[in-house]
C-alpha cells in the first residue's frame, strides 16, 4: 500500500499490514524463527546487504571504516527487460489475495468496487479473516472464492491455481519476497505492499525474475497517487518548478502505541525490526513521489545514499512507561534509530532527503516536498511559491492550481476507501492497465529503487554516514525517458 498509516491522520488513513499464524505467547511463529536466526548470526551487516550495493556509473564504490560494498557489476541479464512490457489485455481480472489482516481485509473492497475485477481466491493462516473477506465477496454478487487457511504455506496452493492473473500481498514484510517470487513462478504478476523485500539480493532475484517469467512485480506505492503527489507531478513535468534541484519525503508517524498493541499487528512482527535494523524501515513513501518527480530510472537515477542515525530510545522509553513487568517486550533490545536522515544523489546531481520516525511523539507527516529553480512546494501543510506567480517572501494557495490535478483525481473526484482516495486511484489505475492492456505505471526497477534504501541506509549508518552505491536495477536504460506516474487518459 501504502503506508502503514495505521491511525487517523490528514488523509484519512487506514492501515495496511496483514497476518501470520501466531504462537501461543502472540508472537508469530516464523517471526520468532527469524528473529533468533539474525539474532545468532549477530544481526551482521551481510545479513541485509547480502552480495549487492553495485559500483555506480563510473565504477566507483561507497567508502568507509565499516561500509562492506561489492564494487562488482550488475549481474548479465537472465531475460529482456520489463520496460515498456504491456499487460496482455483482458475484460476481466481475476485475483487472488494474500494476508486479509488490517491492510488486505480494507484493500479488498477496493478491489471489489471496480468493474470488471475479480476476487477468486483468498488466503491468511487465521481463518476467521478469511471467512470475513469471503463473505466480503459474496455480498458484492460474486462466486464464492477459494480460500487457503492451512497454515504459513499456503499461499503456495493459491499462487498454484491456473484462473488468477494478478496477486496481491498485503503481509508482514518477512513474507513479501518469498510471495512474490512464489507469484512469478507461477506465472502471476504480484504486486506488493511496502517493501517489496528486505535485502539487496532479493530485490535482484526479483528483478531477474520479473525478466525471465515476463511477469510484472511492482510495489504498490499508494502514496504516488495521492491528489497532491499526482498534482506536484504534472506540474513538474510542465516546468512549473523550474529545473529540478532537490525533494524530500519521509514516513514520520507515532506508532508507538500500535507497535505494543498485543492484537493489533497479530503479534510483534512490526515492532521486532526495531531490533535488526538501524536504517530506514519504511522509505517508500517518500521516496517514490520525489522519484517520480524526478523522473528516477526515467532520464536521471539515484547512485548514492548516505544516512545518519539517532540512538533508538523512543521505544524503550514507551514500554517503561506502558507495558507491565513480565511482559514478552522487556526481552527485546531495540536498535533502530528513533529518526533516520539520509540523503540520496542523482546522477544528475539533484540531491533527495528521506525521513523514518516511528517512535517519537510528533504529528504525521511525509514532507513531499520539490524544489527548483523556479520554485518549491512543501507539504504538511501544503504551500507554494513559485515565479512568477509569487513575490514578497509569502507562501501561495496551493489549491489554486487545480488545474494542473490528474485525469485520475479530475475523473474519481470523491474516491471510496482510505488514505484520502490514493488507494482506490491507485487499484482502479492498476487494474485498468490490465484490462486495456497497457503499461503499467511503475515496474521491478522502481520497485527494488523506492525499496534499495531499507538495507542500504543500515549500511550507511553502521560505516557512519559513508556513501553506499545504490544499484543500478535497469542496467543502464534509465538513460531512456520514458512515461511513467503522468499517464494520458486511454482512448478506450
Amino acid at each position: 500500500m501504502h503506508d502503514e498509516n495505521v491511525t487517523p491522520n490528514p488523509e484519512g488513513t487506514t492501515p495496511d499490514d496483514g497476518t501470520e499464524s501466531r504462537a501461543g505467547d502472540g508472537h508469530s511463529r516464523r517471526t520468532v524463527l527469524r528473529t533468533a536466526g539474525l539474532a545468532g548470526a549477530g544481526l551482521g551487516v551481510g545479513a541485509f546487504a547480502s552480495g549487492t550495493a553495485h559500483a555506480d556509473a563510473s565504477g566507483s564504490a561507497a567508502t568507509g571504516a565499516d561500509a562492506t560494498v561489492d564494487t562488482a557489476k550488475a549481474p548479465a541479464r537472465k531475460g529482456g527487460t520489463m520496460i515498456g512490457v504491456p499487460f496482455q489485455r483482458r475484460s476481466t481480472v481475476r485475483v487472488g489475495i494474500i494476508g486479509l489482516g488490517n491492510r488486505g481485509g480494507s484493500m479488498i473492497d477496493l478491489f471489489l468496487a471496480i468493474p470488471g475485477v475479480r476476487v477468486v481466491a483468498l488466503c491468511d493462516p487465521v481463518k476467521d479473516k478469511t471467512a470475513a473477506a469471503a463473505k466480503k465477496v459474496t455480498a458484492a454478487g460474486q462466486p464464492a472464492p477459494a480460500t487457503y487457511t492451512k497454515g504459513e504455506n499456503d499461499y503456495e496452493n493459491l499462487c498454484k491455481r491456473g484462473d488468477i492473473d494478478f496477486v496481491y500481498v498485503a503481509t508482514p514484510w518477512d513474507f513479501h519476497f518469498a510471495m512474490a517470487k512464489t507469484a512469478m513462478l507461477n506465472g502471476k504478476h504480484v504486486g506488493v505492499e511496502c517493501p517489496i523485500a528486505l535485502r539487496l539480493d532479493e530485490l535482484w532475484e526479483l528483478v531477474d525474475l520479473s525478466e525471465r517469467t515476463r511477469r510484472h512485480c511492482m510495489q504498490l506505492e499508494n502514496c504516488c497517487y495521492g491528489k497532491n503527489e499526482m498534482r506536484v507531478l504534472r506540474m513538474a513535468h510542465a516546468g512549473k518548478f523550474g529545473d529540478l534541484l532537490h525533494g524530500a519525503g519521509a514516513y514520520n508517524h507515532d506508532l508507538r502505541g500500535l507497535m505494543f498493541d498485543p492484537d493489533y499487528y497479530e503479534g510483534p512482527w512490526r515492532r521486532l525490526w526495531h531490533t535488526r535494523l538501524r536504517g530506514d524501515l519504511y522509505p517508500n513513501h517518500g521516496f517514490g513521489p520525489v522519484a517520480n518527480y524526478m523522473d528516477v530510472n526515467r532520464g536521471d537515477r539515484a547512485t548514492h545514499i548516505s544516512s545518519f542515525g539517532t540512538p533508538s530510545l523512543g521505544l524503550a522509553e514507551y514500554r517503561k512507561e506502558h507495558m507491565p513487568a513480565g511482559d514478552p517486550s522487556w526481552k527485546e533490545t531495540y536498535i533502530e534509530s528513533d529518526r533516520t536522515i539520509s540523503l540520496v544523489q542523482t546522477a544528475k546531481g539533484r540531491v533527495i532527503r528521506l525521513e523514518h520516525d516511528v517512535s517519537t511523539p510528533h504529528p504525521y507527516s511525509r514532507i513531499n516536498s520539490l524544489g527548483g529553480t523556479r520554485g518549491v512546494f512543501e507539504d504538511y501543510p501544503e504551500r507554494i511559491y513559485i515565479e512568477p506567480d509569487h513575490t514578497n517572501d509569502e507562501w501561495g494557495d496551493f489549491a489554486k492550481y487545480a488545474d494542473f490535478d490528474h485525469w485520475l483525481w479530475k475523473e474519481h473526484a470523491n474516491p471510496p476507501g482510505g488514505h484520502g482516495g490514493m488507494d482506490y486511484i491507485m487499484i482502479f489505475r492498476l487494474m485498468q492497465t490490465m484490462q486495456l492492456g497497457l503499461v503499467p505505471d511503475f515496474d521491478v526497477y522502481d520497485a527494488a529503487t523506492w525499496t534499495a534504501p531499507v538495507p542500504l541506509s543500515h549500511l550507511s549508518i553502521k560505516a557512519k554516514g559513508a556513501p553506499q552505491a545504490i544499484p543500478d536495477f535497469t542496467r543502464g536504460l534509465w538513460k531512456k525517458e520514458r512515461p511513467g506516474m503522468d499517464s494520458e487518459k486511454p482512448k478506450a
